[in-house]
């Protein structure tokens, strides 16, 4: 064995074997569980308000639950090609259903783009303070991600087409950002785009697509008629509450779809999954209640902020972030106190927390517990 071994080519750890790219990623970290803070705090789950990966408080559609329970034998794949999926949403969406790529998740169509346009030497751009897992995604082909600075914390389109060159393949766009809630109207994006060369996709991720209203703000899929280079996402884990199923996908021209599927998975979405998500699509009047309540809710947490004196980022998604001088312990008095939020370093803001809007009486936990953090001065 040892002879087919060139000298010094001897693997000593698994880390040896792994890629350039591998070997240059670092975990993506999600918001704590509660579990997690249940057992390092000695709390009980029951008391914990978790305001940290802006999930629905109001949950998935009494719809969605009842499709769950009634998908037949689970011994059984489900559909591999989520027609019935694929064709509610191109009904929903007034496209055909060759331009849907069914995902485990949004984040899976973000992968999909990545690997089947992005070869190593090549390289993304997207903005500072964006979401994270385009450049992870980047990183793991070894491609270069270019970061441009961004504007009054959102995307700032025109340093991003300063850094686009023969060797960029993919732009991230999110509208709204994560985590800063910032967005981009249809005349800033449809400039944008129409600039950019033929060699470029761009990935419009609409995630927060449902919580928005602005008279501005574009619908990412009315756009794919004029710049077939490109592709959006959306997700069931938001609005329609089915965060735990993981059921996302993108919307493109039939030609881009297809080569997204050579990559997917198949049965990358369950059968549960693809039931729920049906039923959420129809009941529209759920997604309404949820908008509402996230409208309260922002006024909510706005209000306190105003009332503390606290600067916060206006956002349209289901979230805010709230500028804080110590964030890093503010966060931790938090935890102690069964309160998650996220904090931000990570995104380069670490003078900031990001608030999932929670329910009523979880926005009032929350605001609770940061007034009594401030007035005893636990955290200065």
């Amino acid at each position: 064995m040892a002879g087919l071994l060139s000298k010094g080519s001897i693997v000593t750890t698994l880390t040896d074997l792994l890629t350039p790219g591998a070997k240059a990623l670092h975990p993506y970290q999600p918001g704590k569980p509660v579990s997690d803070l249940a057992r390092e705090m000695g709390l009980d789950p029951a008391s914990i308000v978790k305001l940290a990966s802006n999930e629905n408080p109001l949950g998935p559609s009494p719809m969605a639950l009842a499709a769950m329970q009634d998908v037949g034998s689970l011994s059984r794949y489900p559909d591999g090609g989520g027609f019935e999926l694929r064709q509610t949403l191109a009904e929903q969406l007034e496209v055909e259903a060759a331009q849907i790529t069914l995902g485990n998740g949004s984040s899976d169509l973000l992968d999909f783009v990545t690997r089947i346009f992005v070869q190593p030497g090549d390289n993304i751009v997207v903005s500072e303070h964006a979401f994270s897992l385009y450049g992870l995604n980047a990183t793991a082909v070894s491609a270069e991600v270019r970061e441009a600075p961004a504007k009054n914390f959102g995307h700032d389109l025109d340093a991003m087409a300063a850094q686009v060159d023969e060797r960029t393949r993919l732009v991230f766009i999110t509208n709204p950002n994560n985590p800063t809630g910032t967005w981009l109207s249809e005349a800033e994006i449809r400039g944008f785009l129409a600039q950019l060369p033929a060699h470029v996709i761009t990935i419009l991720d609409e995630a927060y697509f449902e919580f928005v209203d602005e008279a501005e703000y574009p619908n990412g899929v009315r756009l794919l008629a004029d710049f077939p280079r490109l592709l959006v996402t959306r997700t069931f884990s938001k609005a329609y509450g089915l965060a735990a199923l993981r059921v996302g996908f993108g919307v493109s021209s039939s030609e881009m779809a297809a080569l997204l599927n050579r990559v997917r998975p198949p049965f990358n979405v369950n059968a549960p999954a693809q039931a729920a998500a049906v039923a959420a699509v129809k009941d529209q009047a759920h997604v309404q209640r949820s908008i509402t309540a996230n409208r309260l809710g922002m006024k909510q947490l706005i209000g306190a902020f105003e009332q503390l004196g606290l600067d916060y980022l206006p956002s349209v998604g289901n979230f805010i972030c709230v500028r804080l001088q110590n964030a890093v312990e503010i966060n931790q008095a938090l935890l102690r106190r069964g309160v998650i939020v996220r904090a931000l370093g990570g995104y380069g803001m670490p003078e900031y927390l990001r608030v999932s809007i929670g329910t009523e009486a979880e926005n009032k936990r929350f605001i609770d517990m940061l007034t009594e953090v401030l007035q005893q001065g636990e955290a200065v």
